[in-house]
């Protein structure tokens, strides 16, 4: 992707009137834009293309007394092929919601922008299942945010806890907490689960473990993070289908 000033994403949309539309647009270079979309809910408009969750492009904007219009459209991507699995569709809207809740106007967010990116390009394009990839961008995420859970040293007491050792993941402290200081609401956390969030942390979140979809601490992360945002989420957390279950597909009209 060729990345300029004036590219970001759709990362949600508001009706007003009977043509136009309110984009909320991640930049990477100027964080959180509200932008005006005037008459693209016409058929043949313009700025139809840009008006559209997950849409990738440069866009123009013109500005005015601090209010933002798009004025011009080049699309670069749109994901489209997510509209055709709700499981994938829903994790892709709830990663944009993140997003959405932890970006300010005019911050620098380029890291973050390139990990959305990243894993919306493997859960639209790659045959990876979906719950760990959505795994590995939370543990990603709350890296790029300053709370990257601690995984090897109890948070309370510093003592090493050794791989097949039974800890917990205490969500205020952002680490592991052993037995001995471990709090009643901290949930546990298995090994086979710190060991899927240490090895995507050291690799990338599109990095594959053995038995990724069943060592992927898909609840736990999304609490972990969930715990930290300070605005609340318009899209629930999109839960692990049941073991054995293939994603449902949604039929085009």
């Amino acid at each position: 992707m060729k990345q300029t000033e004036k590219t970001a994403i759709v990362l949600r949309y508001a009706n007003y009137g009977e043509r136009d539309r309110m984009l909320t647009l991640f930049s990477p270079t100027r964080g959180l834009i509200e932008a005006a979309a005037h008459g693209c809910r016409r058929p043949r408009s313009r700025l139809l293309r840009a008006s559209e969750l997950f849409t990738l492009g440069d866009f123009e904007l013109f500005e005015k007394g601090g209010r933002y219009t798009v004025t011009g459209f080049s699309l670069i991507e749109n994901f489209y092929p997510l509209r055709n699995d709700w499981e994938r569709l829903n994790a892709g809207m709830y990663m944009l919601n993140l997003c959405e809740a932890a970006i300010q106007p005019g911050e620098n967010s380029q890291e973050l922008f390139m990990l959305l990116l990243h894993t919306l390009s493997r859960l639209t394009f790659s045959d990876q299942p979906w719950v760990p990839l959505l795994s590995g961008f939370l543990a990603h995420f709350a890296n790029t945010q300053g709370y990257r859970p601690r995984l090897r040293h109890c948070v309370v007491c510093g003592e090493r806890i050794a791989d097949g050792a039974p800890a917990a993941l205490d969500l205020r402290e952002g680490g592991l907490v052993c037995g001995r200081h471990r709090q009643a609401d901290a949930p546990l956390i298995a090994p086979s689960e710190r060991a899927f969030l240490r090895h995507v942390l050291e690799t990338g979140c599109s990095a594959w473990v053995e038995d990724a979809e069943r060592t992927a601490p898909l609840a736990l992360m999304e609490r972990y993070v969930g715990a930290r945002l300070d605005k609340p989420l318009r899209v629930q957390p999109p839960e692990a289908p049941p073991a054995g279950n293939g994603s449902a597909r949604v039929q085009p009209e």
